[in-house]
């Protein structure tokens, strides 16, 4: 959604919205708080400013988050508070976990593309299904199996790079490791070979098209108000989900079907040098001309070895969180550990983007690339407490699917490392991201690749 194709009366409207909202709800909270002697966290807009900066959301936050640490973006329902402080975080995520959850709010916005799954539940349905997840991912199997498919994957998209440095031509890396993943997830889930990386299955590409477009759009309805309206009339960004949700659906029921037809047939079926030197040292593998040996070459133990590697991807993490932005509602009214309170029915939430530039969290270098901060003298790996590292959340609802995510992160890392170079196609392009709920890059990442 690109706010300057707005017209520009709803953007008046918007501006128009937003003086009264501020001047409503500043009163009622005046009135509030002298009556309770409570205090509230500072203003640091409205959320139709958050619709006013869509197109650069997270840079908006984060400068807000900057100048308060936590704030309030006031709206015509309900204030949002934006927290960037590891102890508010903490208490949100584990102290006071049964106090911030998802809620009817987050879950009206997100069924339609997330359905009833664990991201959007809370109460019995989340416990149920958290329980399950916890089981599988905990599993040696899966992670025996995994790591086959990750291997066998990066093996796949390293011979595709291989082909491109040898003609010179220009790819979206961020597309191809994007397809790559989902061939591995599906193989992992389903034992499907989707092979989107090869463009041999134009359905996965679709669907890869189709889930990015609903997930833009799905995060639109956090800033427009009317979206209910265009739901029911199935106008504007509401049609346009529909018809993407519509192309996700019949994909992956396809999957299952298939799937389960399957199972009733049968019981059973620096920072760049650096990361590399690591890699040879940790794998013993020579010749790097054979993707598939090179890729065969990574044991977990090999991987376990690999330090310097988890720091730079955790570091990547700490800049470029795959979800930059979570979500709660309060249940009733609370008082946080900065001593503002919170009244039930507020959303809630913390900025993982944002606490990653935080100077108060990381130091003077918050915003420097910088692996060596996770190291000790040593050179070994450090954890930092999740409820200052959000990547993965933290608590109760800590991330199953880390250690997944870290293995396939490492693998692809040390295939393609140890056999490529990457270059930007043009180092002075400016890189943005698309805002949606996931973090992503506008428009792809294009680079030029070499042999080592």
């Amino acid at each position: 959604m690109d706010f300057l194709s707005i017209p520009f009366s709803f953007k008046a409207l918007a501006i128009a919205l937003a003086i009264l909202v501020v001047q409503i709800v500043t009163k009622t909270l005046t009135q509030k708080s002298g009556n309770k002697q409570k205090k509230y966290h500072p203003i640091g807009g409205t959320v139709f400013n958050q619709l006013l900066n869509f197109n650069r959301l997270h840079h908006y936050m984060t400068d807000l988050a900057a100048k308060h640490g936590t704030y309030r973006l006031l709206g015509p329902f309900r204030s949002e508070v934006y927290s960037s402080d590891p102890a508010n975080v903490e208490y949100m995520l584990k102290t006071n976990f049964d106090n911030y959850g998802k809620g009817s709010y987050n879950y009206s916005i997100l069924k339609d593309l997330l359905g009833d799954g664990i991201f959007t539940v809370d109460g019995e349905k989340w416990r149920e299904q958290r329980k399950i997840s916890s089981h599988e991912f905990s599993t040696k199997v899966l992670r025996d199996f995994s790591s086959a498919a990750f291997r066998k994957n990066a093996a796949k998209l390293a011979q595709l790079l291989s082909e491109a440095a040898n003609s010179d031509k220009i790819l979206d890396i961020q597309d191809l490791f994007m397809k790559s993943t989902l061939d591995s997830i599906f193989k992992v889930a389903f034992g499907v070979e989707l092979d989107s990386v090869c463009g041999s299955n134009e359905e996965g590409t679709r669907f890869s098209s189709a889930f990015d477009d609903a997930s833009a759009m799905t995060l639109w309805r956090y800033v427009d108000i009317f979206w209910k309206i265009k739901k029911l009339l199935n106008i504007g960004s509401e049609a346009r989900l529909k018809q993407r949700i519509e192309v996700i659906d019949t994909f992956v029921y396809k999957i299952i079907r298939k799937k389960t037809d399957q199972m009733h047939d049968f019981q059973e079926e620096y920072t760049s040098e650096k990361i590399v030197q690591e890699v040879k040292e940790a794998t013993g593998a020579k010749d790097i001309s054979d993707f598939l040996k090179v890729a065969g070459c990574i044991s977990e133990e090999a991987l376990e070895k690999m330090h310097y590697l988890h720091a730079a991807i955790t570091e990547t993490l700490r800049l470029y969180p795959a979800v930059p932005v979570d979500a709660k509602m309060c249940f009733s009214d609370d008082t946080l550990p900065d001593g503002f309170s919170v009244r039930k029915g507020d959303m809630v939430c913390y900025q993982a983007y944002a606490m990653g530039r935080m100077k108060f969290i990381w130091g003077d270098d918050a915003e420097e690339f910088k692996p060596e901060r996770w190291l000790d003298e040593n050179g070994i790996f450090q954890k930092e407490s999740p409820f200052k590292f959000t990547a993965f959340q933290a608590g109760p609802r800590i991330c199953l699917g880390k250690e997944f995510a870290y293995r396939q992160m490492k693998i692809y890392s040390a295939v393609l490392l140890s056999c490529f170079k990457f270059r930007l196609r043009n180092v002075s392009e400016t890189v943005n991201y698309r805002t949606m709920i996931n973090l992503h890059i506008d428009g792809g990442l294009h680079v030029r690749v070499f042999h080592r």
